[in-house]
């Protein structure tokens, strides 16, 4: 695993547009690999796949339940599906059908949901899936993923591809900074440390996780050190790492584009509860929707940005 010390502003790609370019690749090597979305085939990328292998691609039109069960009987066929469509919509609408028709009989489907969070700005709340990982992670056999950048959706899906059952992974609208080189490895199951530190500890995913970086440099600067774990395995999650975090630091953070009762902060709180009970804040929506907006100014608003994630740090751990 490498990755540079700070995230670089003028290196910024979506995770839905590397997800696209990865899935190309993957439909060479899989040739049983299909791939369904729910009339938004350029939005999550599936563009690309479809001009390569038309055969193979199935636009479903507004009908995401109809998305989820379709995908259901491909894989009971014998065929490897992927069903995207965005976040708000696939695990809202399909909820009950990914509960019974894949993950109660543990069928061999990948789910994509792509402009998750309030980083689909002008979209407004109805759009914006603050829920998503919550109601995801709470359901029997399915993996829970989110990749932080554009080398590690790219690393990410091989991988998942590879591994047996249902999996749910949430990508971006918006392009977000290159936090690793190709060096990297995705694995199941584990975080990876992308700035070493002892005064405070912030386990992040997706977009976030570039501006936690960008605190973790300002905090530098004062001599305080922050370290940044990537948490892009939600389910299952890495207890090792959280644990030995907790254990290094002297103030823990969670921070997503997320409600912050059962997404990120949610596993990381259930993994301290039983382990080492302390205090630690949550960076993420607490308990409210989004608006429309443009999404650097919603970041602005909700302090999920470089300098809004910086200055809740300063702010929790001055009281420290």
């Amino acid at each position: 695993m490498a990755a540079p010390s700070s995230p670089s502003a003028n290196n910024m790609i979506a995770t839905r547009k590397a997800f696209g370019e990865a899935l190309t690749l993957a439909g060479e090597k899989h040739k049983n690999l299909v791939v369904l979305d729910a009339d938004l085939t350029t939005s999550v990328m599936a563009q690309f796949f479809a001009e390569k292998f038309p055969d193979r691609h199935f636009n479903l039109g507004i009908a995401e339940q109809d998305l989820v069960d379709t995908a259901a009987g491909l894989a009971m066929a014998g065929k490897l599906p992927i069903a995207a469509s965005f976040s708000m919509f696939l695990t809202g609408l399909g909820w009950q059908q990914i509960r019974n028709a894949i993950c109660y009989p543990n069928l061999n489907v990948k789910l994509v949901g792509s402009h998750a969070g309030i980083q689909v700005g002008e979209d407004g709340a109805t759009h914006q899936a603050l829920e998503d990982l919550a109601i995801m992670r709470v359901i029997p056999n399915i993996k829970v993923f989110c990749p932080a950048d554009a080398i590690e959706m790219k690393k990410m899906l091989p991988v998942i591809l590879d591994d047996y059952g249902p999996c749910y992974i949430r990508i971006g609208r918006q392009p977000v900074p290159i936090v690793y080189d190709d060096t990297y490895e995705f694995h199941i199951g584990k975080g990876s440390i992308l700035h070493e530190g002892d005064d405070i500890g912030i386990i992040a995913i997706g977009s976030l996780v570039g501006s936690a970086l960008a605190a973790a440099e300002r905090f530098k600067q004062e001599g305080i050190s922050v370290r940044v774990v990537n948490m892009s395995s939600l389910k299952p999650i890495d207890i090792g790492l959280i644990e030995e975090t907790s254990r290094k630091v002297h103030m823990m953070v969670t921070a997503e584009d997320h409600q912050t009762s059962g997404g990120l902060a949610g596993a990381v709180a259930e993994v301290l509860t039983q382990t080492r009970p302390r205090t630690f804040h949550r960076i993420g929506m607490h308990d409210r929707f989004g608006e429309s907006g443009k999404s650097a100014d919603l970041y602005r608003k909700y302090r999920f940005d470089a300098d809004g994630v910086y200055e809740q740090l300063k702010e929790w751990w001055d009281v420290e």
